[in-house]
């Protein structure tokens, strides 16, 4: 994967992709290892270049959310100086990642604020993307819990209201 089209890096100039590029590290994680627990030191993002990595919340491990398209980041708790991660990151299968140290990435975004204005805008977006696939699973789990009415297993329509 050439990590500028990458969904965080599109639209940013060669020379700045190239300096992220520079301070970041190619990692391969076997199937069930944690790249981070909930409440690790917050010190690294990642961008997934082959794999699938779960992330979840909560002590029974509920599953928020699957990273499965290369050029997809997470573990983004570091970029927005949160101290701690608030997601585990377990891989799902044989995974390849690019690392980047929150620290050196600061340093360049504010070296070059045009690029990094990209950077965050992008960065925006796929938050918001992550917001809205929450939002229509919680939606969808909400739907599932219509129940059955007196004891017929048939679900009861609601009246719209005019």
């Amino acid at each position: 994967m050439y990590i500028r089209q990458a969904d965080l890096f599109w639209g940013m100039k060669r020379d700045f992709v190239k300096e992220l590029m520079d301070v970041s590290e190619k990692e391969s994680y076997k199937k069930g290892h944690f790249i981070f627990h909930k409440g690790d030191p917050a010190v690294y993002f990642y961008i997934l270049i082959k794999g699938r990595v779960k992330l979840s919340i909560g002590g029974a491990g509920e599953v928020t959310y699957t990273v499965d398209h290369a050029g997809e980041a997470f573990g983004w708790s570091s970029l927005i100086d949160r101290d701690v991660y608030s997601a585990s990151g377990e891989c799902l299968e044989e995974t390849i990642l690019q690392k980047f140290d929150k620290n050196k990435v600061h340093s360049i975004l504010e070296k070059d604020p045009v690029n990094g204005l990209i950077f965050f805008k992008r960065f925006a977006g796929t938050i918001g993307a992550r917001l809205l696939w929450s939002y229509n699973m919680l939606t969808a789990s909400s739907r599932a819990r219509i129940s059955p009415s007196s004891g017929t297993e048939q679900i009861q329509k609601s009246e719209a209201i005019v």
